[in-house]
């Protein structure tokens, strides 16, 4: 089978196309033959070798994959043929892969495998940024970072739906146009306005209750800045290569929260904070309700590519691979 392989930590030219053995499930995981792979920021920082506890150049990546199940392992109820969605460590970027059976979900009906391998990363990020980890009430107001991109077009929808005032960032009018069409009440672009006299301006100098930051760098303490007294930060991203720092006496004297959020040290430590969000989310995207906005698509020998135009800053909602 084809698989992109990472030869070496560095630059986007390191993703190679390559052959590799078929893989076999073992008890408890499913073999699947994929049909879409999405790409998250994730797994660029994996290539560049800056992800925390990353895998070790000479590793597949990808992390979610839709598509048929192929092959089944012992103590597996789920049958060949079935449509499925898998959240995976490495290995989507492929034919085929091997997932955990537990962390697979069904496809709704109607949905494409292209949106479908936009929907765990993303949605159960926002999710859990705003709800879980963000205590987002109806009547708050949140600041949305990169609004147009996978997690910040999910979590758009997700604020708005929920009666919140969104504010949200991007570079383009084209990513603003999209973010507002989504739900965003203040679209705000970064290149050419400093979101956070817009921030003070639409609230009285308060500031948002809550932000949702992915970028680091001095962006991490902007958002800081405008939030209000008693404010919560939910971080779950540096898209930038530079980690936001803050002293402590900040928090202090502001009364300001911070926290962090990495789905999969979330759903490994406490898979059912976060999977609990699933049977809401799929209504939500059975319904109309919720929508996997997608970008670009790229045929799976040019994952180097479809990772550069992401890095370029050109992609607006999901990009996918498909074999």
């Amino acid at each position: 089978m084809r698989v992109i392989e990472v030869t070496e930590y560095g630059d986007s030219d390191q993703l190679e196309a390559t052959d590799a053995d078929l893989p076999e499930p073992g008890a408890g995981e499913v073999r699947i033959e994929v049909e879409a792979a999405g790409i998250n920021f994730a797994d660029i920082m994996q290539r560049r070798g800056v992800y925390p506890g990353g895998p070790d150049a000479g590793y597949v990546p990808g992390m979610e994959a839709a598509g048929t199940i192929d092959s089944t392992g012992e103590g597996v109820g789920l049958d060949e043929g079935d449509r499925v969605v898998a959240m995976l460590n490495t290995g989507g970027y492929a034919e085929y892969a091997v997932a955990n059976a537990q962390m697979l979900f069904p496809i709704p009906e109607g949905m494409s495998f292209e949106e479908a391998a936009g929907f765990p990363v993303q949605f159960l990020t926002a999710h859990s940024c705003l709800f879980e980890w963000g205590g987002l009430e109806p009547d708050e107001t949140v600041l949305i970072q990169a609004a147009a991109g996978g997690v910040g077009t999910a979590a758009v929808q997700l604020a708005s739906n929920h009666g919140a005032e969104v504010f949200g960032t991007a570079s383009t009018q084209e990513k603003l146009d999209l973010a507002e069409d989504l739900g965003c009440d203040h679209p705000i672009n970064y290149t050419e306005t400093d979101f956070r006299e817009i921030v003070d301006e639409e609230t009285d100098g308060e500031g948002v209750d809550l932000v949702l930051e992915s970028v680091g760098d001095d962006v991490f303490e902007r958002s800081l800045d405008a939030m209000k007294h008693f404010g919560r930060m939910v971080t779950y991203g540096v898209a930038s290569g530079v980690p936001g720092e803050i002293e402590n006496r900040r928090l202090l004297f502001e009364n300001k929260t911070i926290k962090g959020f990495h789905l999969g040290q979330a759903s490994y430590h406490d898979p059912s904070t976060v999977m609990k969000a699933v049977p809401d989310l799929t209504e939500g995207l059975t319904n109309g309700d919720l929508e996997v906005i997608l970008g670009e698509s790229f045929a799976l020998e040019d994952a180097a590519e479809a990772h550069q135009y992401i890095e370029d800053r050109k992609s607006s909602g999901k990009v996918v691979l498909k074999p």
